[in-house]
């Protein structure tokens, strides 16, 4: 694994060098947004408004699967739907300096979506069925899916492989994986022959933006191929009773854009459970990163992995209970 900070580079004045080097005039502002994954930085200009730029994390996306994302992105917005595209500068969405690929985006601001409003739910039901209307037209060729392999597998042998899991805990967290996949084939085998379709991906509400036009969604990093039910099992809280009502009112704005195949309620506790086991593999990948261990500090302390062991023993018992009502 490369210990090198993927980011040691990326100083300030890197980073208002590369705006620069597009002929964009910085005027010496610059301010670090929140992000881990990548580097995020709001950006003064002398003759405009802010600008956002994202500097992508080295070695995760290949130049074609960024501006895969780009042109779906790209794409939502010229159907006038509520997305914070890149902007199209000198020909391209993605630019490259000193071994840094990044994009520039226009400064749009808003607040968290109140979920607990069922009009808001409808509200955002309808964008992310517009969404997954287009999404649903062609598929992403270079953008992997979301699957059993890619959030389950891949990291929980990563994990293993290097030596994150306590040897004390290990055999315990072992088997709630392997018992955890287990239960996430099942679901997929209950939910048959589902549509794997273009998604945000990870359409969680620190991903909107919402003002008094409604939601405006950003952040498509994550951009995959996966079942619709994956860009709605985010917006859903609480006990099942509770998340069952929520559901109802975001498929009735969703519906109205687009159907919703209800075989898919067999995945929601499914890709939770996935989510959970990615989540853990993510972490561990990105522990060379020096923000990690500062923004994480809880991560891979034993108390951790015992938490993550009873987490995925009540995912298994989730997944054996009936979908939701809708």
């Amino acid at each position: 694994m490369n210990n090198i900070p993927p980011f040691a580079q990326l100083t300030p004045d890197c980073v208002m060098n590369a705006i620069d080097s597009l002929g964009l005039l910085c005027d010496g502002r610059l301010l670090a947004l929140n992000s881990y994954e990548n580097r995020v930085f709001q950006v003064g200009q002398d003759d405009g408004p802010p600008l956002v730029a994202k500097f992508y994390r080295p070695e995760r996306w290949s130049r074609e699967a960024i501006l895969e994302e780009h042109a779906f992105t790209l794409n939502l917005s010229e159907r006038e739907l509520p997305i914070v595209p890149p902007i199209i500068h000198q020909g391209s969405s993605l630019h490259s300096f000193e071994g840094f690929q990044f994009a520039i985006f226009n400064k749009h601001g808003g607040r968290a979506p109140e979920l607990e409003s069922a009009s808001t739910l409808e509200w955002m039901g309808r964008f992310i069925g517009r969404i997954h209307a287009v999404g649903a037209l062609a598929p992403f060729v270079h953008r992997p899916a979301l699957n059993i392999e890619t959030f389950g597998t891949e990291p929980r042998d990563f994990l293993l492989n290097h030596g994150f899991i306590p040897a004390s805990l290990q055999p315990a967290w072992e088997s709630a994986v392997a018992l955890a996949l287990d239960g996430v084939r099942r679901s997929y085998e209950r939910a048959g022959d589902v549509a794997h379709i273009r998604v945000h991906g990870d359409c969680h509400i620190g991903n909107v933006l919402w003002t008094d036009a409604g939601p405006h969604f950003v952040d498509f990093d994550d951009s995959r191929s996966a079942p619709a039910i994956q860009d709605l099992w985010m917006l859903l809280s609480g006990d099942r009773q509770e998340m069952s009502r929520q559901l109802v009112d975001v498929l009735i704005g969703y519906e109205d854009f687009c159907d919703f195949d209800p075989r898919e309620l067999h995945l929601i506790e499914a890709l939770r459970t996935l989510r959970l086991i990615h989540y853990s593999g993510w972490l561990a990948r990105r522990w060379h990163d020096p923000a990690f261990p500062a923004a994480f500090p809880w991560f891979n302390t034993e108390h951790y992995w015992q938490d993550r062991i009873l987490e995925l023993r009540e995912q298994i018992a989730l997944m054996d209970e009936p979908p939701l009502v809708v």
